[in-house]
């Protein structure tokens, strides 16, 4: 069993053997406490609450907030009504239910109790504003979070500022490797640049009621090589980057550190959010050929609304309407850097349209329009600025990548001089691994080694818009503990007002 599951057990039975005792001192049997939703409706009926209160917990979402409201008000029928004690009912009911069930310094006064008691209005708004605070907490932590898109990288599926909620059910929600943290902010604190958090508690990676991510899902992640950041680029410039064009200039890392003070290193769970498609997972087998991805050799679909760049020839005598650039294109031909996104190239009738299958076909269709084709674009990135940044086994590019297989859990390999490049990140970094060469031969841990068998599942993203992403191409896998959520569901979307045809959109 992991640790989140023995956790969880241990939390749900200690809850319940302390509603077990606190039932029997309302003199109600104990074995009823063990029935969930009939222990709360037995709750309702003792306290003579009106019936709606029970309904109300069958709200999706909500309803949480009102079984929590109902353990409190049935705390307070023992006669406790502080601020600790209402807080020990919702953050530890499993500690605190056993002592009120069984301990004989406690005992249920009912409902004449709460005559004698009244709270100030004070009062009243720093309980509502805790409940509030940790009910959100819990929420944002395990069950879904908001999300808003800041590059162009998944478009047009994703679109900058469209607002998501991101699920953290679909895969299972993980405990947080930091959970002593200031509520609602990520990794930095909103005045300053302070993290956010403490490390006094740091918990290993686990994960409740986990689910496997699909291939094609729409995923949030943890930015993999965010564990080392320059907080005046964050992930803008990753550090990796940055430190390898620190080398070649003749640096290293120790000078580099002794050069700036911002550097900072993160957990797992503090590093920044991506959102990305998987396009493959643990145990496949990727390739992009002509800027084609295959997995496992068979072409990849691309996804409906995905964007690829076009090179448009048009016969010059005619050219796009207004209303086609600024509605089917997003470009506004009065902003001197979108104008640049119709760049002429090399030819007066020639431009670069980044374009959906179904813009492509719009485009087709203009009779000015002699050819539409992306082979222009093709290699159009020399070798050497992709994963694993080793020119001299693997001469790759943004569109002519791998064949690449992806680790998985369990699956054991043999390390050699051409894959060592590919999974030395992996095996030291996020499996935790000492990694050491000594004249040619491999020391995993202090133990010399040829192979190695993979602790967790990996995955491959790449956005939507491939050639304007950043993506698994130039910084690798990504590790199933960096995995935050599913893409559910646009529930806003803004441009200059709102895009209302995106507004509670399902992601696909």
């Amino acid at each position: 069993m992991s640790i989140g599951w023995l956790i969880f057990t241990i939390a749900t039975a200690g809850f319940h053997i302390g509603l077990f005792g606190m039932f029997k001192k309302a003199g109600i049997e104990g074995w009823k406490a063990l029935v969930p939703f009939y222990n709360t409706w037995l709750m309702v009926r003792k306290m003579e609450l009106k019936t709606y209160w029970f309904l109300f917990q069958f709200i999706p979402i909500a309803g949480q907030f009102v079984t929590i409201w109902i353990c409190i008000k049935f705390v307070e029928h023992f006669g406790r009504f502080s601020l600790l004690h209402h807080a020990a009912t919702v953050l530890v009911p499993f500690l605190y239910f056993p002592y009120l069930g069984f301990s004989k310094n406690e005992r249920y006064a009912g409902a004449a109790v709460l005559k004698n008691y009244s709270k100030s209005a004070f009062r009243e708004w720093i309980d509502a504003a805790v409940f509030a605070i940790v009910a959100a907490t819990i929420i944002r932590t395990f069950i879904f979070e908001a999300y808003v898109i800041p590059t162009g990288s998944m478009e047009k599926t994703l679109l900058v500022n469209d607002f998501l909620f991101v699920s953290k059910t679909s895969y299972g929600p993980r405990i947080p490797n930091t959970p002593l943290a200031f509520p609602f902010v990520h990794h930095t604190m909103p005045i300053g640049s302070s993290k956010s958090y403490l490390e006094w508690i740091k918990l290993p990676y686990n994960r409740l009621f986990s689910s496997p991510v699909k291939r094609n899902d729409v995923v949030v992640f943890n930015y993999p090589v965010g564990d080392t950041v320059i907080q005046e680029f964050q992930s803008e410039i990753n550090y990796y980057d940055y430190l390898r064009a620190y080398q070649s200039r003749g640096g290293n890392r120790d000078m580099l550190f002794a050069e700036r003070d911002d550097i900072v290193v993160r957990p797992v769970d503090k590093r920044e959010n991506f959102i990305k498609r998987c396009v493959a997972i643990a145990g496949e087998t990727v390739e992009i050929k002509e800027g084609v991805l295959f997995v496992d050799g068979v072409k990849n679909a691309i996804p409906p609304d995905a964007e690829m760049p076009y090179y448009v020839t048009l016969d010059g005598k005619g050219f796009f309407p207004e209303d086609f650039i600024k509605n089917e294109l997003n470009v506004d031909p009065d902003d001197p850097e979108q104008r640049d996104l119709l760049a002429m190239q090399g030819s007066p009738n020639v431009y670069r349209l980044t374009l959906t299958g179904r813009q492509l076909e719009i485009v087709k269709g203009f009779p000015f329009v002699i050819k539409a084709s992306i082979k222009a674009d093709l290699n159009s990135s020399g070798f050497g600025n992709t994963f694993p940044y080793d020119t001299t086994q693997f001469k790759w590019s943004e569109d002519n990548f791998g064949p690449l297989w992806i680790p998985k859990k369990g699956q054991k390999i043999t390390l050699d001089n051409r894959n060592k490049s590919l999974y030395k990140r992996v095996i030291e970094v996020y499996e935790n691994n000492e990694w050491n060469e000594v004249n040619g031969e491999l020391f995993l841990n202090g133990v010399k080694t040829s192979s190695y068998t993979f602790k967790m599942d990996y995955f491959w993203m790449m956005g939507d818009n491939r050639h304007n992403s950043q993506d698994s191409r130039f910084w690798g896998f990504v590790p199933e503990d960096h995995i935050v959520g599913k893409a559910s569901l646009i529930w806003f979307s803004w441009q200059n007002g709102p895009r209302w045809n995106r507004i509670f959109k399902a992601i696909k």
